[in-house]
Protein backbone atom coordinates (compact mmCIF):
# COMPACT_ATOMS: atom_id res chain seq x y z
CA UNK A 1 0.00 0.00 0.00
CA UNK A 2 1.62 3.19 -1.00
CA UNK A 3 -0.51 5.86 1.37
CA UNK A 4 -0.29 8.52 -1.55
CA UNK A 5 -3.43 10.05 -0.48
CA UNK A 6 -2.66 9.82 3.37
CA UNK A 7 1.21 11.85 2.76
CA UNK A 8 -0.23 14.13 0.44
CA UNK A 9 -2.88 15.07 2.97
CA UNK A 10 -0.61 15.08 5.77
CA UNK A 11 2.00 17.13 3.82
CA UNK A 12 -0.58 20.15 3.10
CA UNK A 13 -2.29 20.20 6.38
CA UNK A 14 1.70 20.08 7.92
CA UNK A 15 2.22 23.27 5.73
CA UNK A 16 -0.82 24.82 6.98
CA UNK A 17 0.22 24.33 10.62
CA UNK A 18 3.67 25.31 10.45
CA UNK A 19 2.04 28.70 8.69
CA UNK A 20 -0.36 29.10 11.70
CA UNK A 21 2.81 28.75 13.80
CA UNK A 22 4.89 31.05 11.76
CA UNK A 23 2.36 33.54 12.68
CA UNK A 24 2.09 33.07 16.17
CA UNK A 25 5.52 33.76 16.44
CA UNK A 26 5.98 36.75 14.66
CA UNK A 27 3.17 38.10 17.30
CA UNK A 28 5.19 36.94 19.91
CA UNK A 29 4.42 33.85 21.99
CA UNK A 30 5.53 33.20 25.57
CA UNK A 31 5.79 29.71 26.84
CA UNK A 32 4.21 27.86 29.80
CA UNK A 33 5.55 25.09 31.47
CA UNK A 34 3.86 21.46 31.60
CA UNK A 35 4.12 18.74 34.16
CA UNK A 36 6.93 17.23 32.36
CA UNK A 37 8.83 20.20 32.38
CA UNK A 38 8.60 20.90 28.42
CA UNK A 39 7.02 24.11 27.22
CA UNK A 40 3.90 24.98 25.81
CA UNK A 41 2.89 27.85 23.70
CA UNK A 42 -0.73 28.70 22.43
CA UNK A 43 0.54 28.02 19.13
CA UNK A 44 1.01 24.38 19.89
CA UNK A 45 -2.44 24.12 20.92
CA UNK A 46 -3.36 25.57 18.02
CA UNK A 47 -2.29 24.00 15.59
CA UNK A 48 -2.81 20.56 16.70
CA UNK A 49 -6.22 21.66 16.91
CA UNK A 50 -5.88 22.62 12.82
CA UNK A 51 -3.92 19.27 12.29
CA UNK A 52 -6.28 17.11 14.22
CA UNK A 53 -9.16 18.58 12.94
CA UNK A 54 -8.37 18.33 9.06
CA UNK A 55 -7.23 14.65 9.78
CA UNK A 56 -10.57 13.89 11.35
CA UNK A 57 -11.98 15.78 8.34
CA UNK A 58 -9.99 13.87 5.52
CA UNK A 59 -10.11 9.91 7.48
CA UNK A 60 -12.96 10.13 9.69
CA UNK A 61 -12.71 6.37 10.74
CA UNK A 62 -8.73 6.71 11.88
CA UNK A 63 -7.91 7.77 15.44
CA UNK A 64 -5.62 10.23 16.99
CA UNK A 65 -2.98 10.50 19.27
CA UNK A 66 -1.74 14.34 19.88
CA UNK A 67 1.34 15.79 22.42
CA UNK A 68 -1.04 18.45 22.78
CA UNK A 69 -4.17 16.43 23.98
CA UNK A 70 -6.03 15.02 20.76
CA UNK A 71 -7.34 11.61 21.43
CA UNK A 72 -10.10 9.69 19.82
CA UNK A 73 -10.22 6.13 19.36
CA UNK A 74 -9.56 4.40 16.26
CA UNK A 75 -12.33 2.95 14.37
CA UNK A 76 -10.24 1.77 11.02
CA UNK A 77 -7.34 -0.01 13.29
CA UNK A 78 -5.55 3.19 12.32
CA UNK A 79 -3.97 6.28 14.11
CA UNK A 80 -2.66 9.62 13.41
CA UNK A 81 0.14 10.30 15.77
CA UNK A 82 0.53 14.64 16.04
CA UNK A 83 3.64 16.82 17.61
CA UNK A 84 2.07 19.97 16.20
CA UNK A 85 5.83 22.03 16.97
CA UNK A 86 8.58 19.38 17.74
CA UNK A 87 11.20 21.85 18.95
CA UNK A 88 9.51 24.59 20.73
CA UNK A 89 12.16 25.54 22.76
CA UNK A 90 13.65 26.16 19.40
CA UNK A 91 10.32 27.90 18.33
CA UNK A 92 9.74 30.34 21.26
CA UNK A 93 13.84 31.40 20.79
CA UNK A 94 13.24 31.98 16.77
CA UNK A 95 15.54 29.24 16.24
CA UNK A 96 14.89 27.13 12.95
CA UNK A 97 15.30 24.16 14.24
CA UNK A 98 11.33 23.12 15.04
CA UNK A 99 9.12 21.11 12.95
CA UNK A 100 5.72 19.73 12.48
CA UNK A 101 5.46 15.87 12.85
CA UNK A 102 2.31 13.54 11.43
CA UNK A 103 2.77 10.18 11.54
CA UNK A 104 0.19 7.43 10.59
CA UNK A 105 0.27 4.38 12.60
CA UNK A 106 -1.55 1.84 11.08
CA UNK A 107 -2.47 -1.57 13.43
CA UNK A 108 0.19 -1.12 15.62
CA UNK A 109 3.22 -0.25 13.42
CA UNK A 110 4.16 3.49 12.27
CA UNK A 111 3.43 3.06 8.24
CA UNK A 112 3.58 6.26 6.59
CA UNK A 113 4.98 9.36 8.24
CA UNK A 114 6.22 13.41 7.56
CA UNK A 115 8.58 15.71 8.76
CA UNK A 116 8.22 19.23 7.82
CA UNK A 117 11.00 21.77 8.98
CA UNK A 118 9.52 25.19 7.48
CA UNK A 119 12.93 27.53 8.51
CA UNK A 120 15.31 25.15 6.73
CA UNK A 121 12.82 24.64 3.95
CA UNK A 122 12.79 20.68 4.49
CA UNK A 123 9.94 18.27 4.17
CA UNK A 124 10.27 14.67 4.36
CA UNK A 125 8.14 11.89 4.15
CA UNK A 126 8.00 7.93 3.48
CA UNK A 127 5.68 5.14 3.83
CA UNK A 128 6.83 1.66 4.03
CA UNK A 129 7.69 -0.03 1.21
CA UNK A 130 8.01 3.29 -1.01
CA UNK A 131 11.46 4.53 0.13
CA UNK A 132 12.36 8.01 1.55
CA UNK A 133 11.82 11.47 0.35
CA UNK A 134 13.18 15.11 1.17
CA UNK A 135 12.11 18.09 -1.10
CA UNK A 136 11.48 15.12 -3.91
CA UNK A 137 14.83 13.84 -3.91
CA UNK A 138 14.94 9.71 -2.48
CA UNK A 139 17.23 9.31 1.03
CA UNK A 140 19.46 6.88 2.01
CA UNK A 141 21.34 6.25 4.94
CA UNK A 142 25.37 6.20 4.85
CA UNK A 143 27.72 3.01 4.55
CA UNK A 144 30.46 3.95 7.13
CA UNK A 145 31.71 1.39 9.11
CA UNK A 146 34.47 2.73 11.13
CA UNK A 147 33.23 5.52 14.14
CA UNK A 148 36.73 7.22 14.00
CA UNK A 149 34.65 8.23 10.36
CA UNK A 150 31.47 8.63 11.36
CA UNK A 151 29.25 11.39 12.93
CA UNK A 152 27.20 10.79 16.29
CA UNK A 153 24.52 13.06 17.76
CA UNK A 154 23.34 12.47 20.88
CA UNK A 155 20.03 14.74 21.69
CA UNK A 156 18.57 16.02 25.31
CA UNK A 157 22.42 16.03 26.76
CA UNK A 158 20.74 18.00 29.57
CA UNK A 159 18.70 15.07 30.34
CA UNK A 160 20.91 12.23 30.90
CA UNK A 161 22.93 12.68 34.32
CA UNK A 162 20.66 9.85 35.62
CA UNK A 163 21.09 7.22 32.63
CA UNK A 164 24.33 4.51 33.31
CA UNK A 165 25.42 5.19 29.93
CA UNK A 166 26.27 8.88 30.87
CA UNK A 167 28.93 7.82 32.93
CA UNK A 168 31.28 7.24 29.81
CA UNK A 169 29.70 9.11 27.18
CA UNK A 170 32.50 11.33 26.56
CA UNK A 171 34.85 8.48 26.21
CA UNK A 172 31.73 6.68 23.42
CA UNK A 173 31.73 9.78 21.87
CA UNK A 174 35.46 10.44 21.17
CA UNK A 175 35.72 7.28 19.19
CA UNK A 176 33.87 9.25 16.81
CA UNK A 177 34.85 11.34 13.96
CA UNK A 178 32.70 14.42 14.96
CA UNK A 179 29.86 15.19 17.46
CA UNK A 180 27.05 17.00 15.66
CA UNK A 181 23.48 17.97 17.14
CA UNK A 182 20.83 19.58 15.92
CA UNK A 183 18.38 18.50 18.33
CA UNK A 184 16.30 15.40 17.53
CA UNK A 185 14.41 15.18 14.46
CA UNK A 186 16.62 17.42 12.28
CA UNK A 187 19.40 15.07 13.31
CA UNK A 188 16.94 11.88 12.52
CA UNK A 189 16.49 13.35 9.07
CA UNK A 190 20.63 14.03 8.54
CA UNK A 191 20.70 10.48 9.37
CA UNK A 192 18.15 9.53 7.19
CA UNK A 193 20.35 11.81 4.48
CA UNK A 194 23.35 10.22 4.83
CA UNK A 195 24.38 13.56 6.52
CA UNK A 196 25.38 11.64 10.45
CA UNK A 197 25.91 7.99 11.26
CA UNK A 198 24.20 7.81 14.36
CA UNK A 199 21.62 9.43 16.89
CA UNK A 200 20.82 8.97 20.42
CA UNK A 201 17.62 10.08 22.02
CA UNK A 202 17.72 10.14 25.75
CA UNK A 203 14.16 11.07 26.36
CA UNK A 204 10.98 11.11 23.85
CA UNK A 205 7.64 10.41 23.53
CA UNK A 206 5.89 8.07 20.77
CA UNK A 207 4.88 11.69 18.55
CA UNK A 208 8.77 12.63 18.53
CA UNK A 209 9.24 9.71 16.78
CA UNK A 210 6.20 8.02 14.87
CA UNK A 211 6.91 10.16 11.64
CA UNK A 212 10.73 9.91 11.79
CA UNK A 213 10.93 6.14 12.87
CA UNK A 214 9.21 5.05 8.93
CA UNK A 215 11.59 7.86 7.03
CA UNK A 216 14.50 6.57 8.93
CA UNK A 217 13.76 3.03 8.62
CA UNK A 218 13.13 3.76 4.47
CA UNK A 219 15.95 5.06 4.15
CA UNK A 220 18.17 1.76 5.45
CA UNK A 221 18.74 2.97 9.05
CA UNK A 222 17.85 0.72 12.16
CA UNK A 223 15.97 2.07 14.70
CA UNK A 224 15.80 0.37 18.49
CA UNK A 225 15.53 1.52 21.94
CA UNK A 226 18.00 1.20 24.97
CA UNK A 227 16.70 -2.19 25.64
CA UNK A 228 16.93 -2.99 21.64
CA UNK A 229 13.40 -3.14 21.26
CA UNK A 230 11.93 -1.62 17.33
CA UNK A 231 9.63 0.51 19.11
CA UNK A 232 8.84 4.19 19.26
CA UNK A 233 6.60 3.54 22.97
CA UNK A 234 10.55 2.67 24.74
CA UNK A 235 10.49 6.66 25.73
CA UNK A 236 14.38 6.49 24.24
CA UNK A 237 15.82 5.63 20.63
CA UNK A 238 18.56 5.05 18.92
CA UNK A 239 18.67 4.93 15.26
CA UNK A 240 21.88 4.37 13.02
CA UNK A 241 23.05 3.08 9.70
CA UNK A 242 23.15 -0.85 9.51
CA UNK A 243 27.21 -0.83 9.51
CA UNK A 244 27.35 1.13 13.20
CA UNK A 245 24.57 -1.37 14.52
CA UNK A 246 26.24 -3.63 16.78
CA UNK A 247 28.27 -1.21 17.82
CA UNK A 248 25.77 1.14 19.39
CA UNK A 249 23.80 -2.37 20.50
CA UNK A 250 26.80 -3.25 21.97
CA UNK A 251 27.37 -0.26 23.90
CA UNK A 252 23.66 0.07 25.56
CA UNK A 253 23.59 -3.55 26.20
CA UNK A 254 22.84 -3.79 30.06
CA UNK A 255 24.11 0.01 30.41
CA UNK A 256 20.67 1.72 29.23
CA UNK A 257 18.77 1.11 33.10
CA UNK A 258 18.70 4.49 34.94
CA UNK A 259 20.54 5.00 37.93
CA UNK A 260 18.96 4.07 41.52
CA UNK A 261 18.48 6.67 43.85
Amino acid sequence: MSFEKELEVARKIAFQAAELALEHQRRGVAAETKPDDSPVTIADRECERLIASALEENFPEDGLLGEEGARKDSRSGRRWIIDPIDGTRDFVRGNPLWGVLIGLEDRGEVAAGVVHLPMLSQTSWSARGCGAFRNGERLCVSSIADPSRAVLSVNALTRIQNQRFSRDLIDFIGRFWSFRCLGGTPDAIMLAAGENDAWIEPMVSPWDLAAPQVILEEAGAKFFSFTGERTIYGGNAIACNPALETLLREYFAGGSQELAG
